[in-house]
């Protein structure tokens, strides 16, 4: 048996890009998928094309920008399967813009999906897992947080907030939990939709399509770090595209 066969994993922002190719990795290799996302119709065909391949998934609308959608979200996996093994923290957005442009609405926008989903997550699994004396987060965080690039003090921001909250998370976890972020480069998603500034857009639109990984490259490193023995923290994963600076 696999390190991840068996295991109940909820994933966040699961209706697309890299959190649509980790639910379907991770049901490939045996696990029981709890799909959250905010677009019912994509998470619900995503449910239907794993149990067509044989496995197991359930589908839970979860709009991480309200702690009562995660507490479903982890409940929905409870009382499906009795467990929750671990949870991978996915969803994200990044209208990024010049500070100058004060788009403050966009500003809150990623603060409550990019930091404030993550901290909901947190609160709704992680009395799931002491209960349980076990349990894993994995947190998609970017190298944008690694590497500070105009427009991006906010988007970046976020992710670092959620870096240091996950820092603080692992060392207060003990023996019995295990906490790991991933952070991604240029990866083929739909981030750029949430873009409203057109040069910014543009921009980062033509970084994808000139080097961008597909997001099963970044599934895998999800995976990787799930499969490992229960006393193996994989605490944190850098994946660029070879090309990127």
């Amino acid at each position: 048996m696999s390190g991840i066969e068996g295991k109940v994993i909820a994933v966040t922002g699961a209706s697309s890009g890299i959190g649509e190719a980790t639910a379907l990795l991770l049901a490939e290799r045996g696990a029981k998928v709890v799909l959250g996302a905010r677009r019912s119709d994509r998470i619900e065909a995503l449910a239907a094309r794993i149990a067509g391949a044989g496995g197991e998934a359930v589908p839970v609308r979860t709009d991480v920008k309200r702690r009562a959608d995660l507490s479903r979200l982890v409940a929905t996996a409870r009382e499906r399967y009795g467990a929750l093994d671990v949870l991978v923290g996915n969803a994200g957005i990044s209208p990024i813009s010049a500070l100058d442009d004060l788009r403050v609405e966009e500003w809150e926008e990623m603060i409550d999906v990019n930091l404030k989903g993550v901290l909901y997550g947190i609160a709704a699994a992680l009395p799931v897992f002491r209960a349980q004396g076990s349990g894993h987060f994995v947190t998609t965080l970017s190298t944008a947080g690694l590497r500070i690039s105009p427009l991006m003090a906010v988007y970046a921001g976020t992710k670092n907030a959620v870096r240091a909250i996950c820092e603080g998370l692992r060392q207060e976890a003990g023996d019995a939990l295990r906490v790991t972020t991933v952070s991604p480069g240029f990866t083929r998603t739909e981030l750029a939709d949430s873009i409203t500034d057109p040069e910014a857009k543009s921009g980062i639109q033509a970084g994808m399509d000139k080097i961008a990984m597909p997001p099963d490259a970044i599934a895998r490193a999800i995976a990787f770090a799930i499969e490992q023995p229960a006393g193996v923290d994989v605490g944190e994963i850098v994946v660029r595209p070879t090309a990127q600076s």
